[in-house]
C-alpha cells in the first residue's frame, strides 16, 4: 500500500522536515544486491534497515529489508527484491500526524517525500517517540486549561508561581465569566426555587454528569478529529447516540434516587429528563468545540477544559430549569 499523507501548514519545527534523517541507504531499481551491499559496507548510515529503492528520478519505488538483502542472490536486481513502500508523508506534514501514522501502520521509521514524490529520507524511531511524548504532554496541559507547552512535565513544576499563574489564569477567567452568567441563570429562576427548594438539590449532580460525559467526548474528538479519520457527520451522530444512551441510563437511575430523597414525581421526572437531554447535548458540545477550532486552524485540544465546561454548565442549567418548568 502506498498511502501518502497530505501535509498540514505547521511551523517548520513541528513538521516531518524538522525530524528528517537523510543518512539512510538507497539505490536505484536496476542496481544489484551486490552493489547495494557494497554501498552498505563502505558508507556510514544513521539507519541501515531497510534499504530504500528509488527510480531514476529519485521517487520512492519500494524497500528491501536488510536481512533479505543479505540473503539474496548477488546478481538479483533490487526491483525483483523490493516490497511496496510503506505509507509516506510530505515534508510539511504535521509531526503528530507522522507519529500517529507510524503507530497505525507499525512503522519503525516513516519515509518522507517532497511534492514530486522524490525520496528525502525518514523520520527515525527516536524522533517518533519524542513527538508522541511532546504531543501527549501538550494535550494534557491544554485539557487542563493551561497555556503554552513544556518539553517535559518536570519543566512545568520548575516554573515560578507567577509563571504558573500566567499559564493557567486566562482560561480560568473565561470560567469565572461563565460562572457569573450561570449565577444569573439561577437568579432568573428564583421564583421556582423559592416555591420548591428541592429543585436546587439536584443541580450539582446534573451539572457534574453532563461535564463528565462531555469530557469523555472531548477526549475522543481531540484525538480523532485531529487526524480526520472519519467525516464529522458520522462521528457526530455516533457521539450524540452515545450521549443519549448514557443520559437515558443515568436518568433512569437518578429518578428513583430523587424520589427516595423526597422529590415529587414531577421533579423526579424533570431530573431524569434533564440528565438525558444534558448528556446528549454534552456529547455534541464536546465534539463540536474541538472540530470548530480545528477548522479555524487551532489545535483541537483547545476546545476542552474550562471553556467547554462553561458552555456545558450553562446549557445544562437551562435544560434542567426548562424541564422543571414543564414537569415539576
Amino acid at each position: 500500500m502506498n498511502e501518502t499523507m497530505a501535509g498540514r501548514h505547521s511551523p517548520i519545527a513541528e513538521t516531518a522536515r524538522a525530524h528528517l534523517e537523510n543518512r539512510v541507504p538507497r539505490g536505484c531499481e536496476e542496481e544489484t544486491a551486490a552493489e547495494a551491499l557494497a554501498r552498505l559496507s563502505r558508507e556510514r548510515y544513521a539507519l541501515v534497515d531497510p534499504f530504500w529503492v528509488v527510480d531514476r528520478l529519485g521517487r520512492l519505488s519500494g524497500m528491501v529489508p536488510t536481512a533479505e538483502l543479505l540473503a539474496a542472490a548477488r546478481d538479483a536486481p533490487l526491483a525483483s527484491l523490493m516490497r511496496p513502500p510503506p505509507p509516506t508523508v510530505d515534508d510539511d506534514t504535521d509531526q503528530e500526524r507522522v507519529a500517529i501514522l507510524a503507530h497505525r501502520h507499525r512503522l519503525a521509521a516513516v519515509p518522507v517525500v517532497d511534492g514530486e514524490r522524490r525520496f528525502l529520507g525518514v523520520v527515525p524511531p527516536e524522533a517518533l517517540i519524542d513527538v508522541l511524548w511532546r504531543e501527549h504532554d501538550e494535550d494534557l496541559r491544554r485539557f487542563t486549561g493551561m497555556l503554552g507547552s513544556a518539553n517535559h512535565a518536570t519543566q512545568a513544576l520548575a516554573l515560578s508561581p507567577l509563571r504558573r499563574v500566567a499559564h493557567r489564569l486566562p482560561w480560568l477567567l473565561v470560567g469565572l465569566l461563565g460562572s457569573i452568567v450561570a449565577a444569573a441563570v439561577m437568579a432568573g429562576f428564583e421564583a421556582q426555587l423559592q416555591a420548591q427548594l428541592a429543585i436546587a438539590f439536584f443541580v450539582p449532580s446534573i451539572v457534574y454528569l453532563a461535564d463528565a460525559i462531555g469530557t469523555q467526548s472531548e477526549a475522543v474528538a481531540v484525538r480523532g478529529l485531529s487526524l480526520e479519520a472519519m467525516p464529522l457527520s458520522r462521528v457526530l451522530w455516533g457521539e450524540l447516540a452515545t450521549g443519549a444512551l448514557l443520559g437515558l441510563v443515568l436518568g433512569l437511575g437518578a429518578m428513583p434516587a430523587a424520589l427516595l430523597l423526597g422529590a415529587g414525581l414531577g421533579l423526579a421526572m424533570a431530573v431524569a429528563t434533564a440528565i438525558f437531554a444534558a448528556g446528549t447535548c454534552a456529547c455534541g458540545i464536546g465534539l463540536l468545540f474541538p472540530w470548530i477550532l480545528s477548522r479555524l486552524g487551532l489545535d483541537p485540544a483547545y476546545g476542552s477544559g474550562p471553556v467547554a465546561t462553561v458552555v456545558q454548565d450553562l446549557l445544562t442549567l437551562l435544560v434542567y430549569f426548562a424541564c422543571v418548568a414543564l414537569l415539576a
